[in-house]
């Protein structure tokens, strides 16, 4: 008898244990500086999301090394679900340009959460008034015209889809992350640089210019500025953002987590945040998420391999 209580109370405590989760705050790794789009994404949806949770969520701003330094640390995090990590795409084209050996693989997938779309921006200093423009002195002048990119991640992936497809070739400036690359651009210390429609106040403001958006159709919340595709230039291209959790994470944490992440991605304050961000909310459960990443991490290894940024 005496046995049998204890094994019950033994049960009793691993459940209750269990049951607790998340007994503290979480922290949440964002892997670029304050200020940048990543960050102003996901601390809404930080706000959103620790409602659900149950329990405060911290971000912490881990940057440098295009992104890497944030990754390797969500890495080495102990798997107990108390550290989440805040990734987008650029997780795969650093690992296939050979910036870093961290890949997404090496987590475990939460949800999918939104989607931004690409748009190329210019400098007001810079003379052209639209892409036509652009395009013809991009041509006059092959590697002179300068474009802030971070090394290896989206903000490069863009802008050199954008030369293969018009052939031409622009001359890369290095930032960590679009803080600094708004500073340097809104400065006119480069010409051009990866941005998105958070950026709509600074071109009605004269403060810098869009020339194209990288979507299928026309934004309706900037109609005037057209689409690569219909400038002849096959490229569509967006940043995805989700959140993930060291390899190893308790099932149970993954399953509150999960819980969570879906009724903050849809609760009406985070689509109305996303907005003025210029971003679409794109909710995609733990399953349908690594399937897209599974996809996601094919299409980088391939843009890597024709753009001729593959080292791995």
């Amino acid at each position: 008898m005496h046995k049998l209580l204890c094994i019950l109370a033994a049960a009793s405590v691993s459940f209750s244990a269990s049951a607790a989760y998340p007994e503290r705050p979480v922290r949440l790794i964002v892997p670029w500086a304050a200020g940048g789009d990543t960050d102003n994404i996901f601390r809404p949806f930080a706000q959103s999301f620790q409602k659900y949770l149950g329990q405060t969520v911290v971000v912490a701003n881990v940057g440098g090394a295009s992104g890497t330094r944030g990754a390797k640390e969500a890495k080495e995090a102990a798997a107990d679900g108390y550290t989440l990590y805040a990734v987008h795409d650029y997780i795969h084209s650093t690992y296939y340009a050979g910036v870093a050996d961290v890949q997404y693989t090496d987590f475990e997938p939460i949800c999918l959460v939104a989607s931004t779309p690409s748009v190329l921006t210019a400098s007001p200093k810079t003379p052209w008034k639209n892409w036509q423009e652009f395009l013809a002195d991009a041509k006059k002048r092959p590697g002179q015209i300068t474009v802030g990119a971070t090394l290896a991640s989206t903000s490069h992936f863009f802008p050199a889809l954008i030369e293969q497809a018009a052939g031409i070739k622009l001359k890369y400036v290095s930032y960590e992350g679009l803080a600094p690359r708004m500073n340097a651009i809104l400065g006119g210390h480069i010409d051009l640089t990866d941005s998105n429609l958070t950026q709509k106040g600074k071109v009605e403001a004269a403060q810098l210019k869009f020339l194209a958006i990288a979507t299928e159709k026309r934004d309706p919340e900037m109609p005037s500025v057209p689409t690569l595709k219909e400038l002849g230039v096959n490229v569509v291209y967006d940043v995805n953002r989700g959140l993930m959790v060291p390899k190893g994470t308790p099932a149970e944490a993954i399953g509150k987590l999960g819980t969570a992440c879906a009724a903050a991605a849809k609760a009406p304050e985070f689509a109305q945040a996303m907005k003025l961000q210029g971003t679409n909310v794109r909710y995609l459960d733990r399953a349908a998420y690594g399937q897209w990443l599974k996809q996601n991490d094919d299409l980088n290894h391939k843009l890597a391999k024709d753009l001729g940024l593959l080292k791995r």
